[in-house]
């Protein structure tokens, strides 16, 4: 017997003992029952877990006791009587404790990017509202990601509850910071926030097997990808395809391997053509969206005032990924195109008169470009310096697209199958529901899947749920040709909440960004669900 197979019989033999000494194994509970957590008030809950087939299971909480025994397959419930909105308090499983417990309202907050968008990506806007603010009575947890094909997970990896803290709150969703927040001062009870959500995922991957049982093709999709060894595999080669595209971006991009590197200061860059940022031609070759890297340079002045300081640099938002160079030094870098471009300038890098901004531009295969009417400037000592207007522009590796991956958390069932059934066993008050941004080229069917996904929903958690769908909201300049589907997807949002029974459309047209799919207002929308729950 080897070291490895010997040290896992003493083990083995370890925990068996433990067991016949103390009579009980140490039980396990639902990931979502841990320090911090929320329950829901005014309810019969259930509190679930694991423990040695037979074994007794003794529960204590708010001055109650309740008592079971785990089945055959190890899993025990315990179900608890309605209490009140309070605590905290301290629940004991046997000889497990979990701490600072607290009884109010819990809401599922599902969907794609909207949905999952953090607090820091809107400090923007709400900077002065957020910094200084902290509420331990509204509680977060966000549902890691994880998808299955083959059957529902039994559970999900253990993450814990946060409370609303400076140090937590920029890992947020912004919506659901409001949400809570707002909902907490409303209602002066505790609030627990569970958001499973995964950004750029359609609706479909949210539903159940049976629950797409209209939709055969979907099944039959799900169906293609049961098997893990297929799965692999293509992730296997989908990253090395991915990986040797890139080395070879990376090989032949004279502006990294040339003896002066063109992010350099001293480079002389006389010969570069000078392009307006915003226009398109730079970003095509024979008529044709350019992908590869593209090389672009600015020469700006900074006046004495600003000199020396630590500054930050705002470049909008690019497609697709950047690396940027500030007077020949590596400031920061984006892997894809969301993102606001915000870089910190190292004090004493900016120096009085003139400097020079460098950006390494690689495009994915679409065109690549500038997105208007972002900040482009540099920002230090109260003063701005606009990056707007010419660039030097010069071609580094013109390569094919990038080869495409297969997004696994996009095939159907995968999300519920992951994320969703695992939960079954906790109470919420009601979801919120804010996705279909990846619907929307096939928004004629939208309608009939949400509905299937709420009443999929509700036989999952086994109650009926008010849902509350969040309208998409608006987006693409006025003369795309785009805005047209977007406008049916919300129609189609609206006759699924109406269709539903109960169901209530969340207006939220009003808050978007022409050239943003991701709009810093996450607070009107939230404002607006808060009174839809009052309401309800």
């Amino acid at each position: 017997m080897n070291t490895h197979s010997l040290y896992s019989v003493i083990i083995a033999l370890l925990a068996a003992w433990t067991v016949a000494v103390n009579g009980v194994a140490e039980v396990r509970m639902s990931p979502l029952v841990s320090d911090g957590m929320v329950l829901q008030r005014d309810r019969s809950l259930n509190i679930s877990g694991w423990a040695e087939p037979g074994e007794k299971i003794e529960l204590s909480l708010a001055g109650k006791k309740y008592s079971t025994s785990a089945g055959e397959d190890g899993r025990w419930t315990v179900r608890l009587e309605p209490m009140k909105a309070g605590g905290p308090y301290v629940m004991t499983v046997n000889t497990v404790e979990v701490n600072d417990v607290m009884v109010g309202d819990v809401f599922l907050c599902s969907g794609q990017s909207n949905m999952e968008l953090t607090v820091a990506r809107v400090m923007d806007k709400f900077a002065s509202e957020v910094n200084g603010y902290e509420n331990t009575g509204v509680r977060y947890l966000k549902v890691p990601y994880a998808w299955h094909f083959d059957h529902p997970a039994d559970s999900i990896r253990r993450e814990p509850w946060k409370t609303m803290t400076e140090r937590n709150v920029q890992g947020f969703s912004a919506l659901c910071y409001f949400f809570g927040r707002l909902m907490q001062e409303k209602t002066g009870v505790p609030v627990g926030i569970v958001n499973a959500s995964w950004g750029g995922t359609p609706v479909e991957a949210w539903i159940s097997e049976a629950g797409l049982k209209d939709f055969p093709e979907y099944i039959n999709l799900k169906s293609m990808y049961e098997d893990k060894q297929l799965t692999d595999e293509i992730t296997r080669m989908e990253r090395l395809r991915s990986a040797q595209w890139g080395r070879q971006l990376y090989m032949v991009d004279p502006g990294v391997s040339a003896s002066t590197p063109w992010y350099a200061e001293e480079l002389d860059d006389s010969d570069w053509h000078t392009v307006d940022m915003f226009s398109g031609d730079w970003a095509l070759r024979n008529g044709r969206p350019a992908a590869g890297s593209h090389w672009l340079r600015k020469d700006f002045d900074v006046p004495a005032q600003m000199a020396g300081g630590e500054a930050v640099l705002r470049l909008g938002c690019m497609v697709d990924a950047d690396s940027v160079y500030v007077n020949g030094r590596f400031v920061g870098s984006t892997g894809y195109q969301y993102p606001p471009r915000i870089y910190k300038v190292p004090q004493g890098l900016l120096r009085e008169g003139k400097n020079q901004v460098t950006i390494r531009l690689v495009s994915y295969g679409g065109k690549p470009s500038f997105v208007r009417e972002k900040p482009y400037k540099i920002i230090c000592g109260g003063g701005e310096i606009s990056l707007e207007g010419e660039w030097k522009h010069r071609t580094g590796a013109q390569m094919p697209a990038s080869p495409s991956s297969t997004s696994f958390q996009n095939i159907p069932t995968g999300l519920y199958n992951g994320m969703i059934y695992p939960l079954r066993d906790y109470t919420f008050k009601g979801v919120a529901w804010y996705q279909g941004e990846s619907n929307v080229e096939r928004w004629n069917e939208y309608s009939a899947l949400l509905c299937a996904m709420m009443k999929d929903w509700r036989k999952t958690f086994g109650d009926n749920l008010p849902f509350y769908i969040i309208e998409l909201a608006d987006f693409l300049a006025p003369d795309d040709p785009g805005r047209k589907a977007w406008a049916e997807m919300r129609k189609q949002q609206a006759a699924a909440a109406e269709t539903d029974g109960n169901a209530t459309l969340i207006k939220n047209s009003d808050t978007g960004e022409w050239n943003d799919i991701h709009p810093l207002d996450k607070k009107t929308p939230a404002e607006r669900l808060v009174k839809a729950v009052l309401t309800k």
